[in-house]
Parts: C-alpha cells; structure tokens; sequence
C-alpha cells in the first residue's frame, strides 16, 4: 500500500506490519518510531499464546471466539503499551482468571456437578480442554 494511502487510512506517521502463519494473517497498526523486530516479535508471542490456549488456533477459532481473542491481547498490550511479552506469564494470568471465574461461579450456590455445563458457557472455557 502507497504511503499517501495509508496515511489517509490510519492516519499521518502510522505503519503496519504484518505475519502471515497458515492461513492466518496477522496486521498490527503502529506508529513509525516503533521497531519492527520488537512488533514482529510480539505478533508472534500473540499467535503462540493462542496457539497454546486453544491448542493450534485456526480462523474459526478466531471467528467464534473473538472476546477470548481480544482478553488474551489485552493481557499482552493495553492502551497501546505492551504489558507482558512472557507466554507465561500470559497463561498463568489467563488460567488465573479462569479458576477465579469458576470458583465464583461455583460460590454463587450453583451445583459444582454442573460445572461442566457452567464451564461450556464460560467466555474461559477453552482453557479447560
């Protein structure tokens, strides 16, 4: 894409950089002071966690599971400032949250029998596979 282009896009002083993995392309938009090796790095422990957390991600896992998605980006960068670059880091925030959010289900007098049913509804419910 033309420079011109993409600054009328994103905006004057922004670049993308992109990886491609399979079938999946993966677009980050930056400004241009920003270092591509440390943006291509972060594509890829992005696409490593979501490989690790919904065990080799494909299309539809991004489709049907977009919140999923986007709550694993926002344990990497919020607010445009990359919080963690350590994919484990990353999984144990991300099984945390999902322990919490079990544990509340089941303390809110839910049957824990049943948590099989509550899991499945769960937006953390992939981590349980």
């Amino acid at each position: 894409m033309s420079g011109d282009r993409l600054s009328g896009a994103w905006g004057k002083g922004t670049k993308l950089i992109y990886r491609h993995y399979a079938t999946l392309f993966f677009v980050f938009a930056c400004e241009e002071t920003e270092s591509e090796l440390g943006i291509l790095d972060l594509i890829q422990v992005f696409v490593e966690t979501l490989d690790k957390c919904f065990e080799s991600v494909c299309e539809l896992d991004l489709i049907f599971h977009a919140d999923k998605v986007h709550y694993i980006l926002d344990e990497i960068v919020m607010g445009g400032l990359v919080l963690e670059t350590s994919m484990h880091d990353i999984l144990v925030a991300i099984n945390e949250t999902s322990r919490l959010e079990k544990a509340s289900k089941d303390s809110n007098g839910r049957d824990p029998s049943s948590a099989s049913t509550v899991a499945s509804k769960s937006p953390f419910s992939f981590m349980s596979r």
